[in-house]
Order: C-alpha cells, then structure tokens, then sequence
C-alpha cells in the first residue's frame, strides 16, 4: 500500500485550485523518529559549536524534507450544474376552475427565469393522480426525480400545487436534501363548493320494492339548504329543498331487473368552484325475487317436455304449468273428478293473480272454450301494462279454434292464412335478426347455411306488427317479437324446437334461443333492442351502443369537469356499435345518445381528489419553514400573474423574501486533470541536499580556520 498523503491549505486561483501535498517515503513512526533525532542533533550541535551548527541544523531539516516528500499539486477543476426541482401538480384538483391555466402559465415563467441562472439545471417533475385512490403524491414524484442526483448538488425545490398534497413527510431530513423546499399555491382562499356524500347506497334491490339511499350535502359559502333532484335511469324521480351539512333519506322502488341507476345532483352554488363533485350516482342492481311463469299446455305433445325442463332448469322461475288433457267437448264417459286432480284454476289465473305472473306461455294452446272471453281481455290488459305472452304455436294456430281469432287478436302480431308447411328446412336469421340482441350471434348461425338441425313445420302466417327475426321454410316468419304498450308478446310459429333438443340432425342451439326470447319478454336489460352502455377499465372507458338501426349518431361526453365531446361509434357486429376513449378525468362521465344515458366512473367512486377541493397553505406550511422555504399563494395583481423573483443563496442566508424565493447552490466542482511537481525528490532535492551539506562543510571549515 502506498503511504498516506497529505494536504496543505488550498488556494483557488480560476478554474485552478494549487495546494502542497506530502507523500512520505517512510512509514509516519520512522519520519516522525526521524525528524526528533534531527533536531535533537541539531540542538546538541549548536550547543556545543554554537553558530556555525545552524547550517548543519539546516542540512538535517532538508533532509527530514525529502524523507516527507512534498510536492506542488494542481488541480483544473470545472464546475458543474446544480439541480432545482420544479414540481407541477397535475392532480385532477389541480382542474378546477383556472387552476390549470395558472399552473401551465407560472410553469412557463418559471422555467424562463431558471433558465437564466449560470450553472442551475431545472429537472421539471409532473405528477398527476396516484394509483388507486392515494391522491396527489407530490413527494413521491420529487424523490423519484432526484434519484440519480447526489443530494449536495440540489439546490432546491420549488411545488406548483393548490396545497392538497397527501403524501407529506414528517421531517425535513426524509427529503433527501439540504436545500429549500418552497411551495407556490394556485386557487383563491373565498372559494366555495357544494359536494355530495353518499352515506349508504345499498347495491342490490328486489324488483317492486323500494330501497333507501342515505346522503348528505357538504358546502362551504353557500346558504345553509340546497335543491336535490334524483333521477332513475334518466327519468326525474324527486326535486325537493334539503339542509346542507346533515343526513337525509331518498326513497327509490326498483323499477325492473338489472342496474337501476339513480342518480342525485345538487343545485351548484352561483360561483361553484367544481360542479365535479354534485353528482352522485347509485347503481342499484334490481332482483327478481322469483320470476313467476304459468305454462298452459293446450294438448300433450313432443315439444311440452322442452319447456318444461328449460323452465325448471332455473332456479328462479316459479314455474306453474298446466296442460289440457281432454276438451270438454269431448265424452268417453270417465267422471269429471277422475280427470285431474285438481280443477283448472281459470279464475284465480286469469283475473284474481294475472298480475303476479312475469310470463305466460301458451304452449300449442287452442281456443277450446275452456277461457271465457272476459279473460282473454284481462290477458290483453295484462300485457299492455307491462306483462309478456308467448305463443308456441302449432297446427291449431292456422284452424278455427286459433287464439288469433279470439280477444286475444289485438296482442297477436300475426293472422294465420291456414297454410301449414311440413318439409325439412333450417331457421334462418332474417337482417333484423342479424340485429336483435335475441338472435345476434345465436351458436351455428355465423356460417351460411346456419350449423344447426332441420325442423320440419312451420306455419304460414301474415305478419302485422312487430319484428321478424328469424324465417323457416319457404321464407315463411317463424319467430316474431312485438311491444304492446308497456309490454311484450312473441309468437313462436313452430311446435318443432323440440327437435334441436333432441340432438336431430345434430340439434341446435334450443336454449339460447328459448331463453333469450323469455328473458326478452321479461325486460332483461341485457337484450334490450335500443342500449347505451359504458364500463370502465383501468383510466380507459369502453362505450356500447345496441341499435336496430343501421347508423347511430355520436355519443355526447360529458367529462366530470363539464366539459363535452363527442365520440364517434364504430360498428362491431350488426347491431353493435362500439368506442374506446380515455378518461383523462378522475370522477364521474355522463354520455348521452338521444334519449339513452348511460355513466362511467374513473377510478374510485368517490375520488380522494374531489372529497377536499379547496387550495390552502397550511398543509404545506411546516415542511416548508423546516428547510428554510416558504409558501405562498401566486398573487394576481391587476389581473396578472406576480410570479416571485429567483435569487441564489449562500451559507445560512434567508431563503425567501417578499417578493423573491432563494435557491442555494453547492458550488459543486469536477476535476479534469491533476498536475504533480515534486519538491524534494529528483535534481531539485537533490540540489538542496548537496547545498545543505556543502553550506554547512564550509560554515564549519571557516570556523575551524578563525579559531585556529
């Protein structure tokens, strides 16, 4: 190992820094020995021959010297940059009201005035909403902009902020660096904002019953009350004036199966800081307790076991089924109590509990007087305010005891011409069907002709209302949806579905289809004919729109700040229209399609962001004084923007003033080349030996000569 070195005193001359350094030839113990023998002979020697020892004296100190090794070092230095943070808040609060154009604005002064400093890089640092629901993480963003920066060489920091800051250290030292830390708040401190919270929003509801959601208004600057108006699905439910700062109940009965968006929207204040934050929405997913289903069976046949088990095979069908086993025209003498047993409950049915019933199937149902015609109208009734009838129609449908010459004519979307067609042929999707969310994609239809069974009947009717979705032989209809009023009748024009579950000719896809046109009659949101709907993953929000038309118009956005756009739709599949945007905004979007609303909200449901909106300086306020910052709100005067001024500080100088903030830089240097010159090794010590001795040879001689 080489020996240790030593420096003397540095001066600084330019980019120049000279100083003299000794690097001893010997181990410290031997040089230090050294030296105390040295002067001790060098004492003894002017002791005892006076005077003249001083030149010997002499000889020994050079020698001692060069034992040290000193030399002459240069060293050509450059200095470097030292760094300043400027941290830019992009928070979603940093959107409210001219928040964001003040902070791009002092951004872009600042960063002109820093770039005027010698020897001062600006890092400029955004940071905009944490993962999750952590809020605005401003620290975070610092630390991890100054990673590779060694923390002498900051200078300091300096945070365009409204002050809303949720991740602040609890002492200057866990910042990492010695300099100042100043925080420019944007916002004014008389802002005012009303906000709803949700207290409890319950998440599920049985269909027909009422649920409660429990709110509450927040406001500051306003008048005590507030207007609340509460919306289901788009539909106005409620308006009426509510105290702020205190609970109150909303009443909501769930209307139909699947999501029951409510949505609650207070009166904003005349100068409102964020209407963001007025809005609540509940989506309340609506139940049906039991779907209730009467299946009337006219006669006993191949396809009445297909209903039966798809009916029972779910476990939320109440299902009460019938069949007619015997006209009561018909005599063969069996007594009238061995015919069932129980009697056919016609009354209760049909008039005391029509309403009870989701669905009624006539299945191969005949008009064989066993219904008088008063409950025919009760049936027609029913449905117009919002039951559902299918019809499975067989042969009886096209002779003269067909339900579409009874009272029941006015729901049926079809009037049979007493033409039955009994030949192989396949169902095919007609192009509304090709559209309806009923037949759209139905397994096997994607290949042309459709990879599924044969049927074998179908009955030839004149379509008068409603819409064809599907077609069986001769491009006769065979599956035909209509709305009636508040309700919905289909007629099945087949008693053959029963083949595609028995696997003939390779079966076909009878659930499915069965299935859907029962969850249709019901009104199961998911096969509604005219949807909007929007889901959200991640910051990115996926728009839906089903349509029977072959063109829909834009979608209306309108973000949670306010602002509005329009997204066009693509086309997916017939029928199916879909978009993709970001959610730049944190909060709640509202999109609009003609009548149709639908709602998407980015990220949590009741955003950190806009729980605390308003800009402050307290929160800032200790951290900052602990580094010798400051804080203070971006003063406007006359309208314009007073940015403070940028000086640099030395040493323990105050790092703020009244119109200025200090930054305090390090002085920091790099070395670029080192020069050596030693001074006791080589010619020149070697001359300085020589001179020693021979000064100190002719001392003593001359000496010697005078006192002889």
């Amino acid at each position: 190992m080489c020996p240790p070195c030593w420096s003397g005193s540095a001066i600084e001359e330019g980019d120049a820094l000279a100083s003299l350094s000794f690097t001893p030839l010997v181990p410290d113990a031997v040089l230090i020995a050294a030296g105390i023998l040295a002067a001790l002979v060098a004492l003894a020697a002017i002791v005892i021959r006076g005077p003249v020892a001083l030149l010997r004296a002499a000889a020994l100190v050079v020698l001692v010297l060069a034992l040290a090794n000193p030399a002459f070092v240069t060293q050509d230095r450059e200095p470097v940059d030292d760094v300043v943070a400027l941290v830019v808040d992009r928070s979603t609060s940093q959107r409210l009201g001219d928040r964001a154009q003040v902070t791009q604005a002092v951004r872009e002064e600042l960063e002109q005035r820093f770039g005027g400093l010698r020897n001062i890089e600006l890092r400029i640092i955004e940071v905009g909403d944490a993962a999750g629901d952590a809020g605005t993480e401003l620290f975070t963003g610092l630390a991890n902009g100054l990673a590779d920066v060694p923390p002498e060489r900051v200078a300091g920091a300096v945070m365009l902020t409204d002050g809303v800051v949720h991740d602040i250290p609890g002492s200057a030292e866990d910042l990492g660096f010695t300099g100042p830390l100043h925080a420019l708040i944007t916002g004014y401190p008389d802002e005012a904002d009303r906000q709803i919270d949700l207290i409890r929003a319950p998440r599920y509801g049985i269909v027909g019953r009422t649920q409660l959601i429990e709110a509450k208004i927040g406001e500051r600057g306003g008048t005590g009350s507030a207007v609340v108006t509460v919306r289901r699905d788009g539909e106005r439910l409620a308006r009426r004036e509510v105290p702020t700062e205190a609970s109150f109940r909303i009443p909501v009965q769930i209307d139909r199966a699947g999501p029951n968006v409510v949505e609650i929207e207070v009166e904003p204040l005349p100068d409102e800081l964020t209407m963001a934050n007025n809005r609540a929405v509940v989506t309340i997913e609506g139940i049906r307790e039991n779907l209730r289903v009467l299946l009337v069976s006219g006669e006993p046949h191949a396809g009445e076991r297909t209903w039966r088990n798809l009916l029972r095979s779910d476990a939320n069908v109440d299902l009460v089924h019938f069949t007619i086993l015997r006209p009561p025209e018909k005599q063969d003498g069996t007594p009238i109590d061995e015919l069932s047993l129980i009697a056919f409950p016609t009354r209760e049915l049909f008039q005391d509990k029509i309403g009870e019933f989701d669905l009624i199937i006539f299945d191969r149902y005949a008009n064989q007087s066993i219904l008088p015609s008063i409950y025919y109208d009760n049936i027609v009734r029913y449905v117009r305010e919002g039951g559902a009838v299918l019809l499975a129609a067989g042969p009886e449908f096209a002779g003269r005891a067909s339900l579409a010459r009874t009272r029941l004519a006015p729901i049926i979307p079809g009037e049979p011409t007493g033409g039955v067609l009994e030949e192989p042929f396949k169902a095919m999707l007609t192009d509304t069907g090709e559209r309806h969310p009923v037949t759209r994609g139905l397994p096997g239809s994607e290949s042309d002709p459709p990879a599924w069974g044969e049927w074998l009947r179908v009955l030839d009717t004149r379509v008068t209302a409603g819409q064809t979705v599907m077609s069986g032989a001769q491009d006769r209809p065979l599956l035909v949806l209509e709305r009636q009023g508040e309700g919905r009748v289909a007629l099945l024009l087949s008693d053959h579905a029963w083949l595609w579950a028995r696997g003939y000719r390779e079966g076909g896809p009878h659930v499915d289809l069965l299935r859907r046109t029962a969850h249709w009659l019901m009104r199961e949101p998911a096969l509604e004919e005219e949807a909007l709907r929007a889901t959200t993953q991640g910051e990115r929000i996926f728009i839906e729109r089903q349509s029977m038309a072959d063109e829909v118009a834009s979608v209306s956005v309108t973000s949670p700040s306010g602002a509005e756009s329009g997204v066009a739709l693509e086309p997916h599949l017939p029928g199916l229209f879909r978009a993709e945007i970001a959610g730049e905004e944190r909060g709640l979007y509202t999109l609009r399609n003609g009548d149709l609303v639908a709602f998407a909200s980015v990220g949590p449901a009741n955003p950190r962001e806009l729980v605390d909106v308003f800009s402050t300086r307290e929160q800032l306020a200790d951290i900052t004084l602990e580094t010798g910052g400051s804080v203070r709100r971006l003063s406007r005067a006359e309208g314009a923007l007073a940015v403070p001024r940028i000086q640099s500080v030395r040493g323990d100088a105050r790092a703020y003033g009244n119109d200025w903030i200090g930054i305090r830089p390090s002085g920091s240097s790099v070395v670029l080349g080192v020069s050596v010159m030693p001074l006791a090794l080589g010619l020149l010590g070697l001359l300085l030996l020589l001179g020693a001795v021979l000064a100190a040879w002719l001392g003593e001689g001359r000496g010697s000569a005078a006192r002889r």
